[in-house]
């Protein structure tokens, strides 16, 4: 019996995870969407094209293969039927590849003004939400108090006006102003549109597929570094992004994880508030950002951009188990003379390697240097052929977190990766 194989982020998302599952997805019948909503935007480049997903799965461009939207993802009807609608426009017809659980959970135009209410009440202590109503929607789920998918084919009339009442009954206790007229109608237009796609029991699907030998990928959304238990909390998603997610996000057993494939960047991105312990406000932080084209895929933000983290690294190959490393983004630092990383941090107990609970300013990271590989690395598609500069810092990635390196990305196309 095949077992499920994981994708994850191991830094604070936007690691290149979508590129990753599009260049795997060959290898299996169906990938699944484990957690997250609309907030993750996953970019793919392939034959001159340049593709943004918010919600569909990164599978959806490889013929034929199954794409499962799991009960562990919120979903905005708005947004998801501009993303479909775009995709077909496009050549990619979802309807019958495309699946939605039932238990996932909606994201009601009310969710979207609670969070901009909410931000707005923070004021300086803001989060630096995306603003697509992820967190109320999770909150609404865990108080038990959400409206999912399965009930568009109930009394929805009833189960929508009530939630909406509830909400409405909150934005006045904030004092919030707002107009939900025109994104209402959106709303409503987006449900009727999702009706076109098989909505599933997906727990049982995805059990049914595992227990029939079908070869299973299941997608993460953020990074671990977001996780709402293990990321740096309070500035976090409101999802699990770690490993554990899958199983509770699909409905599978933990027995039936197979391969968890984490991936990092070379170096390190932030996109929002929270700590940052290797964040460089230089001229080198911003060579990154524009080398990298470090924007938000969704919100268009600049991403903050600092040097390879190693405990926060290890820390996240920990808590999820990863099994093999995916190496993204090498081809940006091709021309520095000297790529850092932080090995340990200073702070107020003393040295440590150890992620702590507060990562705040007062953690200093320790920096190893190493020499620049200096040559363009786009154009290798071996190993074997990289310069030793290179090899250097993959085999130290390798050292110190005892987990290899098994996919190198030097660029954003499909072509541009090597398998070891």
């Amino acid at each position: 019996m095949k077992k499920v194989d994981v994708v994850l982020g191991l830094q604070w998302g936007d690691e290149g995870k979508g590129k990753v599952v599009d260049v795997l997805t060959p290898s299996y019948e169906a990938v699944a969407r484990f957690q997250g909503g609309p907030n993750a935007g996953h970019t793919l480049e392939f034959n001159g094209e340049k593709y943004v997903l918010r919600s569909i799965p990164s599978g959806i461009f490889q013929g034929g293969k199954i794409n499962i939207i799991g009960n562990g993802v919120v979903l905005d009807p708005i947004l998801f039927r501009e993303e479909a609608e775009a995709l077909a426009k496009s050549g990619h017809d979802l309807t019958q590849r495309l699946y939605i659980s039932k238990k996932a959970h909606l994201i009601m135009p009310t969710h979207r003004i609670l969070d901009a209410a909410y931000e707005a009440a923070k004021g300086s202590s803001k989060i630096g939400t995306t603003g697509k109503g992820i967190g109320p929607t999770y909150t609404d789920k865990v108080s038990r108090n959400g409206v999912r998918v399965g009930d568009i084919f109930l009394d929805f009339k009833s189960i929508y006006d009530a939630a909406k009442a509830r909400h409405e009954a909150i934005l006045r206790s904030l004092g919030y102003a707002y107009d939900i007229a025109e994104l209402e109608r959106k709303w409503f237009e987006g449900i009727e549109y999702m009706k076109r796609f098989r909505i599933i029991d997906s727990e049982q699907t995805v059990n049914d597929m595992i227990c029939a030998d079908k070869h299973i990928l299941a997608e993460g959304a953020q990074g671990t570094l977001l996780d709402v238990d293990f990321g740096s909390y309070p500035f976090v998603t409101s999802s699990n992004t770690v490993c554990a997610g899958v199983c509770t996000g699909l409905g599978i057993a933990p027995n039936r994880i197979g391969e968890v494939y984490g991936i990092f960047k070379a170096y390190c991105t932030r996109v929002g508030s929270g700590p940052f312990p290797t964040e460089l406000f230089d001229e080198t932080g911003k060579r990154l950002r524009d080398l990298g084209h470090e924007y938000g895929a969704v919100t268009g933000r600049e991403r903050r951009c600092g040097w390879l983290d190693m405990v926060a690294l290890k820390y996240a190959i920990m808590v999820d188990g990863v099994t093999g490393l995916i190496m993204m983004k090498s081809d940006v630092m091709n021309d520095f003379d000297t790529v850092k990383v932080a090995v340990a941090y200073e702070t107020a107990e003393g040295r440590t390697t150890v992620f702590p609970y507060n990562i705040e300013s007062d953690v200093k990271p320790v920096y190893r240097e190493f020499r620049g590989w200096k040559c363009d690395l786009r154009k290798i598609r071996r190993y074997e052929d990289f310069p030793q500069e290179f090899k250097e810092y993959v085999e130290f990635i390798e050292s110190e977190t005892g987990v290899p390196v098994k996919i190198i990305s030097v660029g954003p196309d499909r072509d541009e990766t090597i398998m070891r």
